[in-house]
């Protein structure tokens, strides 16, 4: 039997004499021999302009093109490590991120120069892919022959940064040895094949497009597909294209796809499964209605800390079950909480209790972070590793996932699930998309606020909710803000945190509920009246505050 590869390195230079097709994007094939020869010429001339006694990592400021995986293979090679920036950083942001990463050199294309106009980046060294001369200058190295001998499974390969809802994002290290073993067990789990090919359209600069998608079909001998930037309307004519059979998705991707306009031969396609997280059952379930595919949401920490794999059986709702080690702790007093008890329509009955943070106590491989002591010890405490995620644990030993950290909602004493609420409002017809989230009651505690995009009408959303038997009486959204299109990072995760902060005090058209209404009506300065006192941070603040009258449409 072969013997598995322990490094990138060793599965980069695996592709030599492999003259199948194995890399697209868009008009452009390479083979697998031309990938690892790609690489193993990158590596040469990294080598060379890496300066001597330099941390060797280096920057890589690009878009989805055949550039991105050719320099993680030649960095696999060299021994080195790449941080992926994000292009939607801008200015003292985005050169923190380069310079806290200490990376010697930035290879970006000539579409992101712009952005680093302006920026003092003293000792990092700029190469561009799609400048003329950058072909001559790899020339020289054009006969290199990929050498894996010079990395160890212990060398990193990647600085990926984590988007933290507060301060700046954290530099997660991912080593070539857990990359390679997470791409082995990603192909195992999906039973990835040589002759499939992965659709890889979410950014390169984040993990879950490395990890998830490049990684195993690496690990496979498969294909891959690259899309520059994430396209809805591109993205069954791209999987047709390229024959792809497998992709990723991170936050709202699924649901931009299932906005486009539905055609009778969508379910004429040659995918077998998607792999991610934050579809939600309700898009889940019309995915597979309508491209025939099977969605497998997954849930893993970014950093490798703690992960929960779907099987067969798992009950609607619920991410997997958890693995030994993974427990449910009560974030205040570190005891394990009582497993979640639900009436027959589903509702959690003893949230107050059951919803605590996941934490993993057995072994992780989590990695540390780059030159954070601090954002490590937060995650490493009381002999465990802290996700920052909130779950609860059915009696059969299930994990469901309640939301982040930042996300808790206690409305009158209990504690809410945002990810169970949203779940359930993202049944409303005219909701393209959902977020839930808790503003400050001016009494003690929260109080329930969701931002749905798309289409809001008061009478009918009212009657949705008297409708829904899963619904407690406590879920039901105080304030609804009604929005175009939903805030979202590059990755199309949902910007909750900026929800949070703008409250009722935004621009955008705000319904509420009074208690003793029962009705949902347009919220005004009239809503607002009365002083503002000193340390009240109720909902209406912002709106006495600044004056603002939230608009109607």
């Amino acid at each position: 039997m072969e013997s598995k590869a322990c490094t990138l390195a060793e599965l980069v230079a695996a592709r030599w004499d492999d003259h199948r097709p194995r890399l697209w994007c868009e008009e452009r094939v390479l083979s697998g021999h031309e990938v690892a020869a790609g690489a193993a010429a990158r590596a040469a001339l990294l080598g060379d302009l890496l300066p001597a006694g330099a941390v060797p990592h280096l920057g890589v400021l690009l878009d989805n093109t055949e550039e991105f995986p050719l320099w993680l293979g030649a960095a696999a090679l060299a021994g080195a490590a790449v941080a992926g920036i994000n292009p939607t950083r801008r200015g003292a942001e985005l050169a923190r991120d380069i310079l806290h990463t200490e990376c010697a050199l930035l290879v970006t294309e000539q579409a992101h120069l712009p952005l680093l106009d302006g920026l003092e980046l003293p000792g990092v060294r700029l190469l561009v892919t799609d400048r003329p001369g950058y072909g001559e200058l790899l020339a020289p190295y054009a006969g290199a022959v990929p050498d894996p001998s010079r990395a160890g499974p212990r060398d990193r390969l990647l600085l990926y940064f984590t988007s933290g809802s507060t301060g700046a994002p954290k530099a997660a290290i991912c080593t070539q040895g857990r990359l390679a073993a997470a791409g082995y067990a990603l192909a195992g789990q999906f039973g990835v094949r040589p002759e499939d090919v992965h659709y890889v359209c979410m950014p390169m600069f984040h993990g879950n497009a490395v990890i998830a998608d490049w990684a195993p079909a690496l690990a496979a001998g498969a294909g891959v597909a690259l899309r520059r930037r994430f396209s809805a309307s591109g993205f069954l004519a791209d999987v047709r294209r390229y024959g792809a059979t497998y992709f990723t998705y991170v936050g709202r991707a699924v649901q931009y796809i299932l906005a486009t306009e539905e055609r009778d031969d969508d379910r004429d396609n040659p995918l077998r499964v998607g792999f991610g997280t934050e579809a939600g059952a309700v898009d889940a379930a019309a995915f597979e209605r309508r491209f025939g595919v099977r969605l497998v949401e997954g849930y893993g920490s970014s950093e490798g800390g703690a992960a929960v794999q779907w099987s067969p059986g798992t009950p609607a709702g619920a991410v997997g079950r958890a693995a030994p080690g993974l427990v449910v702790l009560d974030q205040e007093t570190g005891a394990e909480c009582p497993r979640a008890v639900f009436d027959r329509a589903g509702r959690l009955l003893n949230g107050d209790e059951a919803i605590g943070e996941l934490v993993n106590r057995g072994p992780n491989p989590f990695e540390g972070y780059w030159r954070n002591p601090e954002a490590e010890r937060e995650r490493r405490r009381d002999d465990g590793y802290w996700t920052g995620d909130l779950f609860y644990r059915d009696t059969d030993g299930y994990l469901y996932f309640a939301g982040r950290t930042d996300d808790r909602i206690r409305v009158d004493g209990e504690n809410l699930a945002a990810a169970m609420i949203e779940n359930i409002l993202a049944r409303y017809d005219g909701a393209d998309a959902v977020a839930v989230y808790a503003v400050p009651d001016p009494v003690t505690g929260d109080q329930v606020m969701a931002t749905i995009a798309g289409r809001f009408e008061p009478g009918a959303f009212a009657e949705f909710l008297a409708a829904q038997p899963d619904l407690g009486t406590k879920m039901a959204p105080r304030f609804v803000r009604v929005v175009e299109r939903m805030p979202v990072t590059a990755t199309n995760k949902i910007q909750r945190g900026r929800l949070r902060r703008e409250g009722v005090g935004c621009g955008d058209p705000v319904w509420w509920c009074p208690p003793e209404e029962g009705a949902y009506r347009v919220l005004g300065m009239e809503d607002a009246e009365g002083p503002l006192v000193p340390g009240d941070e109720g909902p209406f603040d912002a709106v006495r505050r600044q004056g603002l009258e939230p608009r109607t449409r």
